[in-house]
């Protein structure tokens, strides 16, 4: 109920109101009885004067009333001289016969010798009655005594007197009634105008602050195109632009945030390397597609550190880390291999961890592969050399006694592993041009069924040596296509010579080629030995062979078909090996017609 700001503020206006009226009452109360209270005494001081324990009477400011009754005091019935005179004086007195009595007492027994009110003869024995008696002067009564009163004792020589003023407080009680009415009345009507007031105070107040907490709660909702009329220039005016401005200033960092994490979502979701983060307990928050396609497994969203990484780096030890320190290792997922990066992402007890997974797999491959390489060179650049050296050391210690003929073919030996280190150098920088984009390709617009021609029929020769028979079956019309002529015949001499040489004597190699809308393609296709499903996928690598003893016989350095892929991919086009039905293979070249961006 008290909840609401209007409830509130008419509360503590109520409570103001209250409290005010309560300390006023109080404090009329108290001081009208005070005021009173100091009037009676000093009337009676007034009359009477102050007594003195000494002398028994002094001097009074009304020197003829105290000198009255002094006067009865000596005279016979004294009491009833007394109370003629005082009687005479009640109203210098305040004697209203009600509240206010006086009364002549016997000195000695303190018996009620004369009185205006009805005692009964009997009155209580007040402290100031008592020291009367005894011949003593009272003191002032209290606030909260339910009386005022004065015993003065006075002495004559007919005896002992006791003039006794007693006020009951009726008067002061009537009085304080009255004034707790007229405070309760004011009391009402100030709490009805308190509502009232505090009311539309309240409404003042308030109005505006439910319209921006309205404002809030819609800003919380992310709409941020509603302002608030600013209606006033007082603090709550200012409230309501400053609300506003720092709506503005809210959107404007929503939008810088929201760029940005679009930007980091974007970043992960397409980055190469795999990104995962990992709060402090190592519960997962982040995981990008990359990271997935790399543990290849699925990472769901109750994953944690120690499933994924717990065996390859232990969270802790992470944790532990001082940024920018970080740590790294090497991890085996299938056949991949991954470099891992760790670092703590925060030095608070609210960071964690995040990991960096970069594949190395192809890294490792190219490594093996120059490695590979060096040693395929050195091998095939080995075995000519030692040929060479052999048969020429024979050659220079036979001292003439060889025959001429055995001399002549140890000569041809040596001619001929020249030759093919000669071929396998010179295919070495061929690849090293390539690889280098150093050669250019000279494209131009040539006859690709005419190139066809050319080659079968540059391999002919070679064909019937072996007993081959070579066909050529072209369509009917071959396009026109873009591209350097000598390369691609290159090529295509290299996928005809390797079914010429590795297919047995008496074999049948047929050439087929074709066009499609955007391409042109060339098949070669035989029955000899075939490929071995197993190295299918590695015959385009740089010194593969399947049979490597026939390569050498052949003069074969395992650079052809390396050659030829990398002088196709610069045409934009492809190179490889067609499912093929019953021994031998099938080699496809395709082509487009022409090219869409020139390399060198």
């Amino acid at each position: 109920m008290f909840k609401s700001l209007h409830m509130k503020l008419m509360l503590i206006m109520l409570l103001l109101i209250t409290s005010l009226m309560a300390t006023v009452g109080a404090f009329l109360t108290t001081n009208v009885a005070s005021f009173y209270i100091d009037s009676f005494f000093e009337q009676m001081n007034d009359m009477f004067g102050s007594t003195s324990e000494a002398d028994g009477v002094a001097a009074a400011k009304n020197a003829s009333f105290m000198a009255d009754l002094l006067a009865a005091a000596d005279a016979p019935e004294g009491a009833v001289q007394m109370q003629k005179i005082l009687e005479a004086n009640a109203g210098s007195l305040g004697i209203d016969y009600r509240s206010r009595n006086y009364y002549v007492l016997d000195g000695a027994s303190g018996a009620v010798l004369a009185e205006s009110g009805e005692s009964g003869g009997i009155l209580a024995s007040t402290p100031n009655l008592i020291k009367a008696l005894n011949g003593e002067v009272g003191d002032r009564s209290d606030l909260t005594e339910d009386y005022m009163d004065v015993a003065i004792p006075i002495s004559g020589e007919e005896g002992r007197y006791i003039i006794y003023i007693l006020d009951n407080r009726d008067t002061v009680s009537n009085l304080n009634s009255q004034l707790f009415t007229i405070i309760m009345q004011a009391l009402v009507i100030g709490l009805l105008i308190s509502v009232l007031f505090s009311y539309l105070l309240s409404k003042t107040l308030v109005g505006p602050i439910e319209k921006v907490t309205e404002g809030a709660e819609r800003l919380a909702g992310g709409d941020f195109g509603n302002k608030l009329p600013v209606e006033s220039p007082d603090e709550i005016g200012i409230l309501t632009g400053t609300f506003n401005h720092m709506a503005d200033v809210l959107q404007d960092s929503l939008n810088a945030v929201e760029n940005e994490r679009n930007k980091l979502d974007t970043l992960f979701l397409h980055m190469t390397d795999g990104v995962a983060a990992f709060d402090h307990d190592g519960k997962l928050i982040h995981c990008n597609p990359a990271a997935t396609a790399l543990l290849q497994r699925s990472v769901p969203k109750e994953t944690i550190y120690d499933e994924l990484f717990g065996a390859v780096y232990p969270l802790e030890q992470i944790l532990a880390l001082q940024r920018p320190n970080y740590a790294d290792t090497e991890m085996v997922v299938g056949e991949k291999t991954l470099e891992a990066y760790f670092a703590p992402f925060s030095d608070q007890v609210s960071g964690g961890v995040l990991v960096v997974l970069h594949d190395e797999t192809e890294h490792h491959r190219s490594e093996e592969r120059r490695k590979e390489f060096v040693a395929n060179v050195s091998h095939e650049l080995r075995t000519p050399l030692t040929n060479v050296r052999s048969y020429a050391e024979t050659l220079r210690d036979s001292g003439g006694d060889i025959p001429q003929n055995t001399a002549d073919n140890f000569l041809d030996i040596i001619i001929n592993e020249t030759d093919r280190m000669t071929h396998i150098v010179q295919d070495l920088l061929t690849l090293s041009r390539l690889d280098a984009g150093n050669t250019e390709m000279s494209c131009a617009r040539f006859d690709f069924g005419d190139a066809i021609t050319s080659v079968v029929r540059a391999n002919a020769l070679e064909a019937q040596h072996h007993g081959h028979e070579l066909k050529l079956e072209p369509a009917q019309t071959l396009p026109i296509i873009e591209g350097d002529r000598q390369r691609l015949e290159q090529v295509m001499m290299n996928i005809l010579g390797n079914a010429i040489k590795y297919t047995p004597d008496g074999g049948c190699i047929l050439v087929t080629a074709g066009t499609t809308e955007e391409h042109v393609w060339m098949e070669v296709a035989d029955d000899g030995i075939g490929i071995p499903e197993k190295d299918r996928e590695h015959v385009f690598e740089r010194f593969y062979r399947v049979d490597k003893a026939r390569s050498r016989e052949s003069g074969g350095t395992g650079l052809g078909l390396s050659i030829a892929k990398e002088i196709v991919e610069r045409h934009q086009g492809t190179i490889r090996l067609v499912r093929h039905e019953g021994p031998g293979t099938t080699v496809r070249l395709t082509l487009p017609l022409r090219q869409t961006r020139r390399e060198a």
